[in-house]
């Protein structure tokens, strides 16, 4: 609503909720504006990159500690689960120090890579595939399926429900990212669009409608996909429960 509202009438006392008069001119000026849509579409792309491989990474190391055996394999997953419990705002400036030392800052690489191993995504795969019926995996293995295989033609097809709910976290968690993109992302080209949004005022004033506007569009993506999965989110987590 606010977003077609005037400069002034955004921050008007009494509060209105409808504006006096219904002017698209912040969304359409915000449309039109090349640094946002930049942001957006950079953001976009780097949010389905980040999910495809936060899905593929955490599921096959969900598949290793839920059906196969191996040496120290309880000492290995309580490693991974360690991090679940380490606040992000910790190991800032350490994660910081290490991605310079890589000559990783202005890359998607920065953005992508040191968010794809999730401890949380890797233990809700586990007990999804904790669930799923060892005679399937071992009629495979009788038939000359390597462990790929199982994975890749058994699991993965049977892993839609819980996927939508990692996929959709992982999305989300790219998508809302600030503190860590400003941190590494001084390039105008790989500007996030939070970035955008967060330096608002300072590069355009206190054009609050048009600031409105830009975060309304900017959630819409968000919105969208958690309409479209809302049913198989709740049913991820369902089965998922289930031991």
């Amino acid at each position: 609503m606010a977003g077609f509202k005037g400069r002034d009438e955004v921050l008007r006392s009494p509060f209105q909720f409808f504006p006096d008069t219904w002017d698209p001119k912040n969304y359409v000026a915000i449309v039109h504006d090349p640094v946002f849509v930049r942001a957006m579409i950079v953001t976009f792309i780097g949010a389905v990159i980040f999910t495809i491989l936060s899905l593929f990474v955490n599921s096959l190391a969900a598949y290793a500690f839920a059906r196969l055996d191996f040496r120290f394999k309880t000492f290995w997953f309580v490693v991974c689960m360690i991090p679940m419990f380490v606040p992000m705002m910790a190991i800032l400036l350490t994660s910081f120090v290490v991605v310079t030392k890589l000559h990783m800052l202005n890359t998607m690489a920065v953005l992508i890579i040191p968010g794809v191993a999730s401890s949380f995504q890797m233990f809700f795969l586990r007990q999804f595939y904790l669930n799923y019926p060892a005679a399937v995996e071992e009629a495979a293995l009788i038939d000359g399926a390597n462990r790929f295989q199982i994975y890749l033609r058994i699991f993965l097809p049977q892993s839609k429900a819980p996927f939508v709910v990692v996929g959709t976290a992982s999305f989300l968690a790219y998508w809302n990212s600030y503190v860590w993109p400003v941190l590494t992302i001084t390039d105008p080209k790989l500007t996030q669009i939070m970035q955008v949004l967060g330096n608002f005022r300072s590069d355009r004033g206190n054009d609050w409608g048009l600031l409105m506007a830009g975060s309304a569009i900017a959630a819409l993506p968000t919105i969208i996909l958690l309409l479209i999965f809302s049913r198989y989110i709740v049913n991820g987590v369902r089965i998922a429960g289930m031991k």
